[in-house]
């Protein structure tokens, strides 16, 4: 096979072995060439342009024939692989790829726009990938092995990096990549069709009325990506800290705290969790906590906290409705240390939280908010939420997009009365002409 085959068709397996064997031999022939204390010094962009010059020549004195993107392509994958990360450069260099997921060496997905797709790319080998993945948690002083075979980081970069490998993973090693968020804006989901101006106007109301807000949704359903477009509504006079498992948030206000939790060391040492967190926050006076997700017992800290003196707080869960996310709160707070009996977290969630808006990530894709519900309960009684917002789908047509309109439901009298003292306005859509009535009937006769 030629050497133009070798190198244009790494969908089959036999020349995507025989691709990585001359990129490791011209990788071998540049690192003998190159002086390693030299390059060191060098910024990473001059490190790239020198290397790829001195490759040129060695192809030129020692290789084939090759066309100009043949050879273009050559260069790149060979110095992918002495600087950075191989295979994965090109693939976290596109912006429209949000997941990057390797199932062992010789299958790689990408998650686009919401939808998965395998890419026709493989790693050499499994000691290939291995070295990727090693080159990958070296950065965050991490290390796997079969006594450590599981690590989960963030990269100085921003991209949040899972790994597990073999005895564990039977595929083979396997690393997931979840690329840094974008932060929209609230008018940037509208476009996007994740929800409708009265929506907004309603979301606004309730963060700028200080209601503690839950952001619910399953995994990939935008959750975080909602979490910063709602703190954007946030007052910039107020002091907000942010407690994150891997840093993602992206503020614009000047008093933001952000607090990153951090994982056990090699020896086992130093590890600080959300909980550690949450508890410190409330020793540095803020007006707004805001927890990237609550998935343990920092879950009772984060109500507590919201039940007495920071309210206006936000957070996400992992749950598929509504009622489930409260329930899911319900559980998470009972795996505290304190010893709080289940039925007692009702009044802790009934008291602390106000809202919770559900996500959904549909079959095209597209994120919406399924539901906005208020939490109408209180003290031990069961949960009872007042939905006033959902998203009605229509049947996914041959385009197979999802069609469909948000329905907008009255809003409890208390809450519309909470909003008009707080001197929010009260969305037409929401049914509250009639409250707005009353509530200016009172403030005509007091």
């Amino acid at each position: 096979m030629s050497l133009r085959s070798r190198i244009a068709a790494p969908d089959e397996k036999g020349p995507a072995r025989e691709d990585g064997h001359l990129v490791a031999v011209y990788r071998a022939k540049l690192l003998e060439e190159i002086d390693l204390a030299e390059m060191s010094s060098l910024a990473a962009a001059e490190r790239r342009v020198r290397l790829e010059r001195v490759l040129g020549h060695i192809i030129s004195r020692e290789g084939p024939v090759l066309s100009s993107s043949e050879r273009s392509q050559l260069i790149r994958r060979v110095v992918d692989e002495a600087l950075g990360l191989g295979v994965l450069e090109p693939l976290l260099a596109d912006a429209s790829i949000t997941e990057i997921m390797v199932n062992g060496p010789d299958s790689i997905f990408v998650e686009r726009a919401g939808r998965v797709e395998q890419l026709p790319l493989r790693f050499a080998s499994n000691e290939q990938l291995m070295q990727t993945i090693e080159r990958i948690v070296s950065t965050v002083n991490r290390r796997v092995d079969e006594s450590n075979p599981m690590v989960d980081a963030r990269l100085p970069t921003g991209e949040r990096v899972n790994v597990i490998i073999p005895p564990l993973a039977l595929t083979g090693p396997t690393l997931t990549i979840r690329r840094f968020p974008r932060a929209y804006t609230l008018p940037e989901l509208i476009a996007l069709g994740s929800l409708d101006e009265q929506m907004l106007m309603l979301l606004a109301a309730f963060v700028r009325a200080r209601f503690n807000v839950i952001v619910s949704g399953g995994t990939g359903s935008g959750k975080t990506t909602l979490l910063n477009a709602l703190s954007g509504l946030i007052p910039t006079h107020e002091r907000i800290i942010t407690i994150e498992d891997s840093a993602e948030l992206q503020l614009q206000q000047e008093h933001v705290i952000r607090l990153e939790s951090r994982p056990a060391n090699v020896e086992g040492k130093g590890q600080i969790t959300i909980r550690d967190l949450v508890r410190n926050s409330l020793r540095m006076r803020p007006d707004r906590i805001i927890v990237g997700e609550v998935r343990g017992g920092e879950t009772l800290d984060m109500l507590q906290a919201m039940s007495t003196g920071h309210d206006g707080s936000l957070a996400t869960v992992h749950s598929n409705s509504a009622e489930d996310a409260l329930m899911r709160l319900q559980t998470l707070g009972s795996m505290s240390e304190v010893n709080i009996p289940f039925e007692a977290l009702k009044d802790q969630i009934n008291s602390a939280v106000d809202v919770v808006v559900q996500l959904a990530r549909h079959a095209d894709g597209s994120r919406k908010i399924a539901e906005i519900a208020l939490l109408v309960s209180h003290g031990r009684e069961q949960f009872r939420i007042a939905t006033v917002t959902r998203f009605v789908p229509r049947p996914i047509g041959a385009d197979r997009v999802v069609h469909g309109h948000f329905e907008h439901l009255p809003l409890p009298r208390p809450v519309a009365e909470k909003l008009y003292v707080a001197g929010e306005p009260l969305p037409q859509a929401f049914g509250v002409a009639e409250a707005i009535d009353v509530l200016n009937t009172r403030q005509a006769i007091g």
